[in-house]
């Protein structure tokens, strides 16, 4: 399997090559500006002094400051990094940001760090990188096993090394320091607008239409209750260790299934979820290849691939999952019929909030959750308009439209900048 720099780098290649890209924008953007690898230092609960490694990836900033999030995950590489800031710099400029793309992560597994543990590897991070972000250079976020707790620490670690404060310089921080009410259920929102925009052009109603989710974190639990309280029947959900799906048909209550969770760790099949009436243990693999309509890759990278895209049944994939789909799966997903809403538009809920929220601390102000949602709509069904328009002018899948969208406004502003 391709690692995910040679996925993007594929879909770039996909792209350039309908419309005929200059070879010195290809060349600009077939590499990062700039990588930055550092070792973090924390001292141990238990006395003894252990290092991780830490990364910083700055892709391309033509349209603006980088923007892009961390993640703490123990398979964190520099590949994934490097094509995560890609797919950063991309998504921006499809939902018309005035951003470009980076991505950051950490080499390790935070759930066996204690809570001291955390906040010193999180202000590491900050120590170690505070010269090359800040909310007029590089803006850092959340992203998988980070969170707005950590987003705070590394804001005030970066504050400190400052020497005021800059609710600015980091995005999905707690509400109380400058963050935004409506980025927690931004990234689902925006994956469901599409969703329903998507239905109003099939003139589908949501009891007809079964949804399977795989990824009940943060992204894929928010996306199955707004699916779940908009009408739709949730017939499958999944996390790292299992998956359910429905047995009877009347569909899943993802809010009973996270409070299973809550109390046992997992939603997956033990003795007491096999016993009951309504729901039946399969694997992840199992959930991706299910009886539905539309399927929402909301884990990780490359889950449809060559080898399982043919048993697909769903006939819409909404990535809210970044690289979900490898290049060759979209080739067999298209041949079929099956529409894909691409990561780098169908997740962009969240870095589309995250601007609103840079944009308060930088100007000192502050919205509604109503108006901050209202106003992502309004993006998100503006870019699914521009996509769709892409994909008809030059009869392409939405993802290759997307990125033809992409480039074509990153192309402008490095032209503009006398790039090329």
């Amino acid at each position: 399997m391709k690692n995910p720099f040679e996925n993007a780098m594929q879909q770039l290649t996909n792209a350039a090559d309908v419309i005929g890209v200059d070879e010195n924008v290809l060349s600009l953007l077939q590499r990062p500006q700039q990588i930055h690898e550092i070792a973090i230092p924390v001292k141990m609960d238990n006395g003894k002094l252990k290092t991780f490694r830490g990364y910083r990836v700055q892709y391309n900033n033509a349209r603006g400051p980088y923007k892009g999030g961390i993640r703490f995950h123990p398979m964190v590489d520099i590949d994934e990094v490097k094509a995560l800031s890609f797919w950063m710099t991309i998504k921006c400029a499809v939902v018309g940001l005035p951003y470009g793309g980076s991505k950051g992560g950490v080499e390790v597994d935070p759930r066996e760090l204690s809570k001291r543990e955390l906040q010193e590897l999180s202000r590491g991070y900050v120590r170690g990188l505070y010269l090359e972000i800040g909310p007029k250079i590089d803006i850092p976020a959340p992203d998988v096993y980070t969170n707005e707790q950590i987003m705070g620490w590394m804001m005030d670690q970066y504050s400190l090394l400052k020497g005021y404060t800059s609710p600015g310089s980091f995005t999905g921080k707690p509400v109380e320091i400058g963050g935004i009410t409506a980025r927690a259920s931004a990234t689902a929102r925006g994956g469901f607008i599409l969703l329903e925009r998507m239905m109003k052009k099939l003139n589908k109603k949501p009891a007809e239409m079964r949804v399977a989710v795989q990824g009940f974190g943060n992204a894929g639990y928010t996306f199955a209750c707004l699916a779940y309280d908009a009408g739709y029947t949730i017939v499958g959900v999944s996390d790292s260790k299992g998956a359910i799906v429905s047995k009877n048909g009347k569909g899943i209550n993802p809010y009973d299934v996270f409070e299973r969770k809550q109390e046992k760790g997992k939603i997956y099949c033990d003795k007491s979820v096999c016993d009951m009436k309504e729901y039946k243990a399969v694997t992840n693999e199992e959930l991706l290849v299910m009886d539905c309509d539309v399927l929402v890759p909301a884990a990780i990278e490359n889950q449809i691939t060559a080898e399982n895209a043919q048993d697909i049944k769903a006939t819409t994939v909404i990535e809210l999952a970044n690289g979900p789909t490898t290049p060759e799966a979209d080739v067999v997903l298209h041949d079929k019929g099956v529409v894909v809403i691409p990561d780098v538009l169908a997740n962009a809920g969240g870095v589309t909030v995250s601007y609103f929220e840079w944009l308060q601390n930088i100007q000192n102000t502050s919205w509604s959750e109503s108006e901050t949602n209202r106003k992502l709509s309004e993006i998100m069904t503006q870019s699914y308009e521009q996509m769709h328009k892409s994909a008809e002018k030059y009869n392409v899948n939405y993802r290759t439209a997307s990125f033809i969208l992409a480039i074509e406004r990153i192309t402008s502003a490095m032209e503009g900048r006398g790039w090329v």
